[in-house]
């Protein structure tokens, strides 16, 4: 989904400062370190991620990690919302641009054929801890929200409202084939999916 969504979150996010013990303040960029959390709880998993993991690809004390961040979850969603935002800016960005066909062109972002195995970073957090994180869940029905939004308005831009239950499907539909590409499905058959998708949805 747009190469993963995400190329860095480095983009979006501005500096912020954070303390690194008692009278020793620190300055870090907060889009960096969101970032390299975001690498590893990509790579890893939640679950598996402790804080020695985090703390040492971030470059924090423990103490500059508790101040900014609270804890292991508390960075998560923070990487997670960043990551979100990072993702829909630049599908917004794409359906802006001229094209003869922009909901092709937003669903092909989404499945990214060619994107490898990893898979989308919110789709796994979904399947992995939405069913019993509800903060989790809450962040990938907005990020799925903002997807549908985006479809509806490149199917009708004079009455997005009455393209949502198509845009819902679409949107359903694309994303379900980062699982296809995930299992290892050749982007040719990914690409083709997706033709056969739209052909459905054609009047």
């Amino acid at each position: 989904m747009i190469r993963d969504c995400c190329q860095s979150t480095s983009e979006t996010q501005a500096s912020a400062k954070a303390t690194c013990g008692p009278g020793r303040p620190r300055a870090f960029d907060e889009a960096e370190v969101l970032d390299a959390a975001l690498q590893v709880f990509w790579r890893q998993g939640y679950e598996v991620t402790s804080l020695d993991d985090l703390t040492s690809v971030m470059g924090l004390s423990r103490s500059s990690f508790y101040s900014a961040f609270g804890s292991k979850q508390g960075v998560f969603i923070a990487a997670l919302k960043s990551y979100s935002q990072a993702a829909i800016e630049a599908l917004k960005d794409l359906s802006e641009q001229p094209s003869d066909d922009p909901v092709a062109t937003i669903m092909t972002a989404l499945a990214d054929p060619t994107g490898g195995p990893r898979g989308c970073m919110l789709v796994n957090c979904i399947t992995e801890l939405a069913p019993h994180q509800e903060e989790v869940a809450e962040i990938g029905r907005h990020h799925l929200k903002r997807i549908e939004d985006l479809l509806a308005q490149a199917i009708s831009p004079h009455d997005p409202a009455s393209a949502s239950a198509k845009a819902r499907a679409l949107s359903a539909l694309a994303i379900g084939t980062v699982t296809l590409r995930k299992s290892g499905l050749p982007p040719e058959q990914i690409s083709g999916a997706l033709d056969a998708a739209r052909e459905l949805f054609t009047p």
